[in-house]
């Protein structure tokens, strides 16, 4: 969208779900509109405020903007990272997308694999932070920047969010009591604010705890005619596929118009290249399958979603957390390497060859500089902070984004929702850790909530048939470690991926992850994506 009396020319992706406040208080400042976006909103609150003016907003974002007068450029992404902002520089030029095929469409990216990156993704289940991605000649804006880039090429970013995970004064003779409603005011503000549509908002609901107090919280809010969408698998390996008990509870009780998706394992490993092309990045979650199934069967029905990612990581529900919360606050690091890392440095040597391995254990550098940092009271408090602002970010939350929007449906976090991180972030770890994990939030729920779905075992999107690397996704992971593109790329030492495949289902990670999938996926992307 172009502004030719503030001569400024923008480019955005998201939702600013305040808009129509700040359209009003723009207006009363003079400013004039000739459409009824929020993109034209982000234009006129730059055009006031300048960059700053991201810390305004309450929403979803990536955006560019060019002052034609100036010759400046402006990048900024939201505070969660909730939407993608890739950026590749080749040839003195600066290029920027929503997707990282977009730049390999454009030709001239350095495609060589990132060794520090690649540590990355084999050390924390295919998580690369950014600013870096697998690829050397691609890189992302990190989560809450804003990225000033001068007529010369010169670049000044600047972080304008990060909460502190300390206890505030303010909060100071809060009761258990008191923390359960302040957090579920804050998730009610959260949801309401992700109503803002001019089409109906659905919701992903596996009937566990997150997205069904979503369910219930619409519903308190008067929302008609209630979409929701549950996806399951075939069982394999004595596994279940499926928690549609639990989804059709919830569905039930809301008396919502419920819409289920059953997917036999064949299914799987058709879809599976269909998922890969829509990935930005490799990704091993075998959800992200599950993910991109269920949002082509939404897109048919609705536009919008809203859906319950970010919980376990904002309050806590993760089973490491309890004994990161024994340690003291000096052994952080070293408790996090030990129960979040897939393996240790040591290992990466025997997988890969010489010329992608880096000398030094370069992952557990970038979580000793981040657990070393001030602003963090406790070991857990340190790790819910790298685990929502960085882990998060490169894992669930670009998955759902990634398979959500290759099939023009929009998926909305209000779990993500910045200011209730904040209220998390200051609450007492005791609280959250109680219960089982998500203590506080599970308070809130049986207010809203049947008990049975509130006191259930945790769960999770399941997909049997990868998980276990069954018939035909196995057939599809032998073509591709077998092509004469993965022979050459050497990244992969030829005895450990022939260990493998000797034994498909056997070798695990240290936090359960299938090591040949995780292999596997990151030769799939390249090829998919024809990197050579």
């Amino acid at each position: 969208m172009a502004d030719p009396r503030a001569r400024l020319v923008g480019v955005f992706n998201g939702c600013v779900y305040n808009y129509r406040e700040l359209r009003a208080g723009l207006a009363a400042r003079g400013h004039r509109f000739f459409s009824d976006s929020d993109t034209e909103v982000v234009l006129k609150a730059y055009q006031e405020w300048g960059a700053s003016c991201v810390e305004r907003f309450h929403g979803m974002f990536a955006f560019v903007i060019v002052e034609q007068d100036s010759g400046r450029v402006v990048l900024a992404r939201d505070r969660l990272g909730i939407k993608p902002l890739y950026v590749a520089e080749p040839s003195g030029r600066l290029r920027f997308a929503s997707s990282l095929p977009a730049l390999l469409a454009g030709g001239g990216v350095d495609t060589s694999i990132d060794p520090v990156a690649l540590h990355q993704y084999l050390s924390w289940h295919a998580t690369v932070p950014a600013p870096r991605t697998v690829l050397s000649g691609v890189r992302k804006l990190p989560p809450a920047t804003v990225r000033v880039v001068g007529p010369d090429g010169s670049a000044e970013d600047r972080c304008y969010w990060q909460p502190l995970y300390t206890r505030r004064p303010e909060h100071a003779g809060l009761t258990a009591e008191d923390w359960t409603d302040a957090v579920l005011q804050a998730l009610r503000t959260a949801v309401r604010r992700r109503m803002v549509a001019d089409v109906p908002v659905g919701v992903l609901l596996s009937g566990g705890l997150d997205s069904s107090l979503i369910v219930a919280l619409l519903a308190d809010e008067g929302q008609e005619d209630l979409a929701t969408f549950s996806v399951g698998f075939e069982s394999e390996g004595n596994e279940e596929g499926d928690e549609f008990h639990y989804s059709d509870l919830v569905a039930r009780h809301f008396r919502t118009a419920h819409h289920q998706l059953m997917v036999p394992s064949d299914r799987v490993s058709q879809a599976l290249d269909g998922a890969v092309r829509a990935m930005s990045e490799p990704m091993i979650s075998h959800d992200v399958v599950a993910f991109h199934l269920l949002s082509e069967h939404v897109a048919k029905e609705v536009k919008v979603v809203q859906s319950g990612q970010g919980a376990d990581e904002v309050f806590a529900g993760y089973h490491w957390y309890p004994a990161m919360a024994r340690v003291p606050r000096r052994r952080a690091a070293e408790a996090y390497t030990e129960s979040y890392f897939d393996r240790p440095h040591a290992d990466l040597a025997r997988m890969l060859e010489p010329t992608v391995l880096p000398a030094r254990d370069v992952s557990g550098d970038y979580v000793r500089a981040h657990m070393a940092a001030p602003g963090a009271e406790t070991a857990l408090d340190a790790d819910l902070r790298l685990d929502t602002h960085v882990m998060m970010v490169d894992d669930p939350v670009k998955r759902v984004d990634n398979m959500t929007m290759d099939w023009g449906l929009e998926a909305r976090v209000p779990f993500l929702d910045h200011e209730l991180v904040e209220l998390a972030a200051a609450c007492p770890p005791g609280l959250k850790l109680a219960d089982g994990g998500k203590g506080v939030l599970k308070a809130a729920g049986r207010r809203v909530l049947p008990r049975e779905v509130v006191d259930r075992p945790k769960g999770y999107f399941p997909v049997p048939a990868i998980k276990h690397m069954a018939g035909p996704v196995l057939q599809r992971v032998r073509e591709a470690l077998s092509a004469p593109e993965a022979r050459t790329r050497g990244i992969f030492r030829r005895s450990c991926v022939d260990e493998l495949l000797a034994a498909p289902d056997t070798h695990r990670t240290r936090r359960g992850a299938n090591a040949l999938w995780q292999v596997a996926l990151l030769e799939i992307w390249l090829q998919t994506h024809e990197i050579r």
